[in-house]
């Protein structure tokens, strides 16, 4: 997996940097547009989101996305504090949840997996579903359990609607291409163009929650 990937990379590497060109060309303007006071009175530390997220690094040396259940094997593992239940995302969208580990790996559970199943939104609204794959396209996924009463149009945008442990409110997905209800007419089955091109993954961010064991532990007790 190595030697293709550094072979592969390789290759990649003007779409790489341009997609960290464009990574920091949008941290430049959000940057722009903080006010100065605000500097002055905190410290913000780029890596954090919402107060409680950290990104981590790595690098994919295993990417799947032709099969049914699709996985992404990444160069970082428990000897770099990397745990199951951790989402993993690029700068341009969300690619999924780690459901493996080992002392130097980790293995992810793609967003082209039928078994994968992730709560997320519409940006305009706060009308919530679950984001699924079909196993069809590799470039778009289905969003579900939308109900009738959503005002939907092609080009709407997909977040994540951070009703999860595992991923913070905002992360992008896709836009709306396609769309109709269900039998019952009651819910919408959604199509979702993805802003990541999945066949092609070279690095990504690994999402830690830090407050994840205590709100687990909170909401796990006992009320007797």
């Amino acid at each position: 997996y190595k030697k293709a990937n550094s072979i592969q990379s390789y290759f990649h590497l003007e779409d790489y940097n341009a997609r960290l060109l464009e990574e920091n060309n949008e941290l430049r303007n959000r940057l722009s547009n903080v006010p100065d006071t605000l500097f002055k009175e905190t410290f913000i530390d780029s890596t954090v989101y919402e107060g409680i997220y950290e990104f981590r690094t790595a690098t994919v040396i295993n990417n799947n996305y032709s099969k049914i259940d699709n996985y992404i094997t990444l160069d970082k593992g428990k000897k770099d504090k990397i745990q199951p239940e951790y989402g993993v995302v690029t700068s341009q969208g969300i690619v999924g949840i780690i459901d493996n580990v080992s002392t130097n790996y980790s293995r992810v559970i793609s967003i082209l997996n039928t078994d994968s199943k992730i709560n997320v939104q519409l940006k305009k609204t706060n009308h919530f579903g679950s984001l699924v794959w079909n196993g069809k396209d590799p470039n778009v996924v289905q969003l579900i359990d939308v109900p009738r009463l959503a005002p939907l149009k092609k080009g709407d945008t997909i977040i994540t609607g951070g009703k999860s442990l595992i991923f913070p409110k905002g992360i992008p997905v896709g836009n709306i291409i396609d769309f109709h209800l269900d039998e019952n007419g009651s819910y919408y089955t959604i199509d979702i163009q993805l802003f990541n091109d999945m066949t092609n993954i070279g690095h990504v961010y690994v999402i830690v929650n830090r407050d994840k064991a205590e709100i687990r532990s909170l909401e796990e007790t006992d009320n007797d």
